[in-house]
């Protein structure tokens, strides 16, 4: 094999051959560059690992001339071989980076890590929890981290994540920390990490629990106030005071899941937040809001109630709820042009059921049934089958009382006593 300086005047004058032709630098040993067939001139450094004759003999191609420089490219061959001196093969490194590159890069990574989420119990996720958790990688985590390799992702890119949260997200923030370190831990468990950048990182504070319930005067605005907003966000915002029901529950409310006859809704497993159905009594205000919807006592047999698609349930929640306080606040003037709305949220209508029903003299446990929030209860054997009739007498009564006493509140009849008074 040919030997020499490598420089530009050397490379031009390596002819093509029938086989690569090869100059090897006489300066840098294990540097070269060899001509194809074609005509293409291509740096490349060879080299022994462990540096015994009786290992083999490996080549690292570094890059076309033009891309490299003779003397650019003998820079890279002096570092390579500095890191084979080290230990560190080329090769095998190129071929982990295109592996990260390919297989460990977070967009991709974080899809796999969704596909074959697992709770702590190793039950696979319900779809709530998976869609809550690809909502936060696919808004905020792969805008972030996008293709950058697993292993590569450090505390100052997580730090940097959450710093761009503005500050009034103090949830989204906690959100974002608790789906990322997820990831990571279950990338050290696979072995494609070997330590978590997160671990022993302490965690955004989690939000404080909030205490706001509607009192009469702004339950009455809320009734009276959006029947002025037109379809969806008027019936769907009295709906969902009226069941104490989450508000992607309520949203998702499907026809076929409605009995007139027997004034229920069940609301099914795959739709709840804890992942059990729950069979919800329908008080007389409700069959009075969905035969509203209905067009009449005749039900449809089945399609979402709350949709402007037909196909899919509705969103644009906070354009709903401008509309919805914009109402309930003018309603309030005619009253007093001092009024003020304080500020509330849809989850804080569920609060404002439960307060009540509570002033109602309802069971806490009662209450806990009709807003679907029992804990613990077994979903072995045939407690499975028989779950959903749990306190059956009692929420009906509960939420016979809850109807009948918004009934009274929204009456015109000045002998109703309010049950939660205006603060």
């Amino acid at each position: 094999m040919a030997a020499g300086k490598i420089t530009k005047r050397t490379v031009d004058a390596l002819k093509p051959e029938k086989r690569d032709a090869f100059l090897w630098d006489i300066d840098c040993r294990g540097f070269g560059v060899k001509r194809t067939p074609a005509g293409k001139a291509v740096f490349l450094v060879q080299y022994r690992m462990h540096g015994g004759r009786s290992s083999k003999t490996k080549r690292y191609t570094i890059g076309p001339m033009g891309v490299w420089t003779p003397d650019s490219a003998r820079d890279e061959a002096e570092r390579l071989l500095r890191s084979v001196a080290q230990g560190v093969d080329p090769v095998a490194e190129k071929k982990r980076k295109r592996l990260e590159a390919r297989e460990l890069a977070f967009n991709a990574y974080a899809d796999r890590f969704i596909a074959n989420g697992r709770s702590r119990r190793g039950d696979k996720w319900a779809d709530r929890t998976r869609g809550f958790v690809k909502s936060v990688v696919d808004l905020h985590l792969k805008p972030a981290l996008g293709d950058t390799p697993v292993p590569e992702i450090s505390r100052t890119d997580a730090l940097r994540l959450l710093d761009n949260i503005p500050g009034n997200q103090s949830a989204l923030r906690r959100n974002c920390f608790v789906v990322l370190r997820r990831i990571l831990n279950w990338a050290v468990s696979r072995e494609d990490i070997t330590i978590n950048p997160l671990a022993g990182m302490e965690a955004p504070a989690s939000v404080e629990s909030r205490n706001r319930v509607l009192d009469d005067d702004e339950i009455i605005a809320l009734f009276k106030g959006s029947q002025s907003v037109a379809y969806p966000f008027g019936p769907f915002v009295r709906l969902l005071t009226i069941t104490g029901q989450r508000r992607n529950e309520v949203a998702g409310m499907d026809w076929r899941e409605l009995s007139r006859t027997d004034a229920t809704w069940l609301v099914p497993s795959s739709r709840t937040k804890n992942g059990m159905e729950n069979l919800l009594p329908l008080p007389r205000i409700a069959i009075d809001e969905l035969d509203e919807l209905a067009g009449g006592e005749t039900w449809p047999k089945r399609g979402l109630i709350f949709s402007t698609t037909g196909e899919t349930s509705i969103s644009g929640y906070s354009k709903g709820k401008r509309r919805i306080d914009a109402a309930m606040l003018e309603y309030l003037k005619e009253e007093d042009d001092t009024a003020e709305l304080d500020a509330w949220r849809y989850h804080d209508l569920r609060r404002t059921m439960a307060t009540c029903m509570q002033k109602l003299a309802i069971l806490p446990g009662v209450i806990e049934a009709c807003e679907n929030r029992l804990a613990g209860r077994s979903k072995a054997g045939s407690a499975s089958t028989y779950q959903r009739h749990d306190y059956a007498p009692e929420k009906r009564e509960a939420m016979d009382k809850w109807g009948g006493f918004l009934t009274a509140l929204l009456s015109d009849d000045d002998n109703v006593v309010p049950l939660v008074k205006a603060s």
